[in-house]
């Protein structure tokens, strides 16, 4: 019987345990009179919180955002974009400007008027996907939103941890990194009338639920489709319709994925062999799980393992 690690009743948990949110950076702007910083692209998910001052966002689209104090945004791999304020000029880079830096907070312009905290977050590799597919580019989190000074409180405590490095600093940034994606994520999950389909809107669909915690539950079970629409009180055709429109997947890609996703990560634990990998999570021999797993992440189980040992 296979350990999960997962809680039945809290699918959320779940997905967040398979992407391993991890903090990766903090930091502040502190910024006066006209400005404007260019940021680079990243694959990572980056997060602001406005704590005073406005400025504008630029991601290029044509469609500028207006951040104000209070306000909470996460961006997930996010190209080229631009802070500035009304009049600024060229925009200075970011690496620039870190450049001069003195401890966790960086200067720029005439005056302090506008401060932000922000950094970034690691995801495992390719989970990006799993966890914002079907949500906009940029997440905002609005000052007047009940969850905001929540968030602010877990912005404020990444900065002071990272210029405290006291003993136990990293493990209390990543904890704190995947409390303020859970904070913000939530505010979202409760709206899916906003979300396209995606593995997070199918967390927060109530019809889906009881097909989700069977599968979450016992991930190496040889689930069919029949038994998992009458766990939802639907039909066949009914529920694999519905969970594709809603997930963006068909019931049993999901299931891959997750079983490859918890296979995976005990593979990168150690410990463990391929062929007991296979049997735990349903598949008959060594060769079908290594050809599942390089399905979904593009190498085999053993370049995976031998990679991660390295």
């Amino acid at each position: 019987m296979i350990e999960n690690p997962e809680p039945n009743d809290d699918l959320f948990s779940g997905l967040l345990e398979l992407v391993r949110a991890r903090s990766a950076l903090s930091g502040g702007l502190r910024a006066g009179g006209r400005w404007a910083v260019a940021f680079p692209a990243t694959s990572q998910v980056k997060f602001w919180g406005i704590r005073s001052g406005a400025a504008w966002i630029d991601l290029g689209d044509g469609t500028p955002l207006r951040a104000q104090a209070g306000d909470v945004f996460l961006f997930h791999a996010p190209g080229p974009h631009v802070l500035r304020t009304d009049g600024a000029g060229l925009p200075v880079a970011l690496d620039t400007i870190a450049a001069g830096r003195r401890g966790a907070i960086l200067h720029i312009g005439d005056g302090g008027d506008f401060f932000m905290i922000g950094g970034k977050v690691d995801l495992d590799e390719g989970s990006a996907p799993l966890l914002f597919g079907g949500l906009p580019p940029v997440l905002r989190l609005p000052a007047a939103s009940p969850r905001a000074p929540g968030v602010h409180w877990i912005l404020d405590r990444l900065v002071a941890e990272r210029e405290a490095a006291l003993p136990g600093s990293a493990a209390a940034s990543a904890q704190l990194a995947q409390l303020m994606l859970i904070e913000i994520l939530r505010a979202h999950i409760a709206e899916p009338a906003l979300l396209g389909s995606g593995y997070f809107k199918a967390l927060g669909d109530r019809r889906l639920a009881p097909a989700l915690r069977l599968m979450h539950g016992e991930p190496g079970r040889a689930w069919r489709l029949p038994e998992l629409a009458a766990a939802c009180a639907m039909s066949r055709a009914g529920f694999a319709d519905h969970f594709r429109r809603v997930a963006g997947a068909s019931p049993l890609h999901y299931l891959t994925e997750l079983r490859m996703r918890l296979a995976r990560r005990r593979l990168r634990a150690g410990g463990v062999g391929l062929a007991r990998l296979a049997g735990e999570y349903g598949y008959g021999s060594e060769s079908a799980f290594s050809h599942a797993f390089k399905r979904v992440f593009g190498e085999s189980p053993k370049a995976f393992r031998d990679g991660a040992a390295a």
